[in-house]
């Protein structure tokens, strides 16, 4: 099946899994220990960058044919991959599920972390859009009605969650005629929020954009506030991920979702569903309300952490989940690549093999009947194991590292420690719960 994900469990790691757990939750406590004394004041700034790149270069990065050309072979691929996904074998052969899931939900992030929001540049629909706006002389940013600011990012977070309930909770993710029928309407729904409301759209409803817009803030190559390329410190860029309604549901989608796809590995939670549901709908019931209840609690438990604070105002308090909503993002990052890595290399060369003869033909254009999966990683569970262990870890000791110098910036000097402690306990428990979920289980 399509989502045998990330491989390497417990019986895989180079250490016992309760010593990758209690060491884990250490080392996150010993590191906000150590940034309590040795990171007294701000220092993330998103205007700091380690090179500037050269003029010249950017000069043929920004080139419009350069940024035509690469317009038109993404959508040209995208034009390709759909008649594969409709005149291809209708079964696990055809195209569309390893493109779908891997090489655009899995890809795209690892993609965006270090070339920045390369979705919003290279989306077929904006490029649909930039052609036909181009051709009836207006410009695209225009629509036929004002975008409702109030709404904020809440339409991409129903994108996200009907994307992750089709891959987690849906009987047959690997479905062909759901897939179909969940990009016909994602295309539906794209063009129509884009006559409405311009470009605006994109950036509020489109769920891979928002995917990769939020990734991207951690990006190394990034702009400046004067538009030049640089390389930057990927904390610095953390900051720049726009505080609008819904922006911690988006976060708590993606750290939510990724969470459950773990927990729905363990014996337990498939015993449970098995008894309670005799119906593949009523399976699909039961995963639906795991899957709302664990971004639910994602979300809630981050909300109110960040809200018990004291020192300061209620407007201010009010104000602080989406102020520091940016430090769950290198802990979503972190578990996604811990989540995901396997099964990006291993059914990403699969795919690639596909894509070569779609139609199932017999076609050797590229040679490609004599290439086969390289499974090295599979082959090697314990260093995958570790693997994920680094990514976790690595990725919530950054978000403390985040979490810490915002609250330097946000809480006043008497409660920037004691301020901090709430989050602290919930990334702690993050942590704990994250490697249990990939582990432990």
């Amino acid at each position: 099946m399509i989502l045998a994900h990330g491989l390497g469990g417990s019986t895989d790691l180079p250490i016992p899994a309760t010593y990758v757990l209690i060491g884990g939750a250490w080392a996150l406590s010993i590191s906000f220990a150590v940034l309590m004394f040795a990171w007294r004041t701000p220092r993330l700034d998103p205007s700091h960058r380690w090179v500037t790149v050269s003029q010249r270069i950017v000069g043929v990065v920004d080139a419009a044919p350069v940024r035509l050309a690469l317009r038109m072979v993404v959508l040209a691929f995208a034009v390709y991959v759909t008649g594969a996904a409709v005149a291809g074998p209708n079964d696990s052969t055809n195209v569309l599920p390893g493109v779908f899931y891997v090489l655009l939900w899995v890809g795209l992030p690892v993609v965006s972390i270090l070339f920045g929001p390369v979705w919003r540049i290279v989306s077929p629909l904006r490029t649909l859009r930039l052609g036909v706006c181009s051709v009836l002389g207006r410009p695209s940013s225009r629509g036929l009605l004002e975008y409702p600011e109030r709404l904020g990012c809440w339409p991409v977070v129903l994108g996200l969650f009907a994307f992750v309930w089709l891959e987690l909770a849906y009987g047959d993710p690997g479905s062909l005629t759901a897939i179909r029928l969940w990009c016909s309407a994602y295309v539906a729904i794209m063009v129509i929020g884009s006559i409405m409301f311009g470009d605006r759209w994109f950036e509020c409803a489109d769920p891979f954009e928002k995917f990769s817009d939020t990734v991207a803030t951690m990006a190394v190559l990034a702009r400046s506030g004067d538009r030049s390329l640089v390389l930057r410190n990927p904390l610095d860029g953390l900051r720049t991920l726009p505080v609008l309604p819904g922006t911690v549901a988006v976060v708590a989608v993606l750290l939510g979702s990724t969470a459950f796809d773990s927990a729905s590995q363990i014996p337990a939670w498939r015993n449970l569903v098995d008894s309670m549901a005799s119906t593949n709908a009523g399976a699909t019931v039961w995963r639906t309300g795991g899957l709302i209840l664990l971004i639910s609690f994602v979300g809630l438990s981050f909300w109110l952490a960040c809200r018990a604070t004291g020192g300061v105002s209620k407007s201010a308090r009010a104000q602080l989940p989406g102020a520091l909503a940016h430090s769950l993002v290198p802990i979503a990052v972190g578990y996604v690549l811990a989540h995901y890595f396997t099964y990006l290399v291993e059914k990403g060369q699969g795919t690639v093999i596909l894509l070569a003869d779609p139609l199932d033909h017999g076609w050797n254009l590229v040679g490609q009947q004599g290439w086969e999966v390289s499974y090295a990683l599979s082959e090697h569970p314990g260093w995958v194991a570790a693997i994920k262990v680094m990514c976790v870890l690595t990725g919530h000791v950054l978000g403390v590292v985040a979490a810490h110098d915002a609250s330097l910036r946000l809480l006043p000097a008497g409660h920037r420690l004691t301020g901090q402690l709430a989050l602290m306990v919930l990334m702690v428990f993050f942590t704990f719960g994250g490697l249990f979920l990939l582990f432990g289980g």
